[in-house]
């Protein structure tokens, strides 16, 4: 079993993002592996699920500690995603020579999905500016619909067996759209804990159907575990309105990959969008003007702060001459 000292690192970039927004693992590290390391897909794939059933339970015990995973919620998903998860990998296996083809329109499938929800996070951020609210809702506040919340798990199941893919991506869309209100911090705690039985299930399937090189697997999870715990923390602590454009721009960097976009365009794509992210922050936020607004216009400079351990009494230090 060969360490690949690279692919530790880069792990632990793409652990760090899975545990700050419980998306992208699969989206970011499988093409990872295939375009940075030439691992074959099947390996890359195979080896990433058993790899990801040792990273993510670091995540969601972080989250677990810090109260903020609906485990109801969790039950009802994995009720309806772990028995899919099974049935897509023998699906995947049935398909036999079809499967790339098949795999290929699921992912294209999946990424217009990916790329509707990142617009739709955009679209709801920007009403809930307009109109002055927030999505903040706490743990005790959300009532859980079972239905809505198996189905979310049984389409998340079958498309991380048949293609593994989208265990944290697809299902922080679905369920933004099923618990609008649902914090982001609880948003990335739910996930993660959800997905921890999802992907065993996909991983067993690998084991059983896939090519699992355990040198990869063995440094992925060396480079991600303790990046997750690092994410984990950041996501379970910071405020939401920081996680969650995070969370979209992981989000649509994963549509992005999924409907084909080519490596070197999609940094570019994603380096254009951190640029206009950022101009378009500064222009609303305008940090500049925070110095200025908090001294009234037309104070005197010498009025607008008194020394410690001044002379008091003398003119220039804030006091009248006398």
């Amino acid at each position: 079993m060969h360490l690949d000292l690279y692919i530790i690192l880069g792990s632990a970039l793409v652990g760090l993002l899975v545990g700050m927004t419980g998306a992208g693992g699969g989206a970011l590290m499988t093409p990872m592996l295939i375009l940075l390391f030439n691992v074959t897909p099947s390996s890359a794939i195979s080896s990433d699920l058993v790899a990801a059933v040792l990273m993510r339970p670091f995540g969601a015990a972080m989250h677990l500690r810090k109260g903020t995973v609906k485990l109801p919620m969790v039950g009802w998903m994995v009720a309806g995603s772990v028995p899919m998860a099974f049935l897509g990998a023998y699906l995947l296996h049935l398909l036999g020579g079809g499967a790339a083809a098949d795999q290929t329109h699921v992912e294209l499938a999946l990424g217009i999905a990916l790329l509707a929800g990142a617009g739709a996070m955009v679209l709801r951020y920007a009403l809930d500016r307009r109109s002055g609210h927030q999505r903040l809702g706490t743990i005790e506040e959300i009532t859980v619909r079972p239905l809505p919340t198996i189905a979310i798990g049984m389409t998340g199941g079958l498309i991380v067996g048949m293609t593994s893919v989208g265990s944290g991506s697809l299902m922080i869309v679905l369920l933004l759209f099923v618990y609008p209100m649902l914090g982001a911090n609880q948003l990335v705690g739910t996930d993660l804990t959800q997905a921890v039985p999802l992907t065993a299930a996909a991983a067993l399937g690998a084991l059983i159907w896939g090519q699992v090189e355990f040198g990869v697997s063995a440094s992925i999870a060396i480079g991600a575990v303790p990046a997750v715990l690092i994410g984990s923390y950041f996501s379970a602590h910071a405020p939401d309105r920081y996680i969650r454009p995070v969370i979209t721009f992981v989000i649509f960097a994963s549509g992005l990959k999924y409907v084909g976009v080519p490596t070197t365009a999609l940094g570019i794509v994603l380096a254009a969008v951190i640029v206009a992210g950022l101009g378009a922050w500064l222009a609303v936020a305008a940090p500049w003007r925070a110095r200025s607004d908090s001294v009234p216009a037309g104070t005197p400079d010498a009025l607008v702060t008194v020394p410690s351990g001044g002379e008091a009494g003398e003119a220039g230090e804030g006091h009248p001459a006398t």
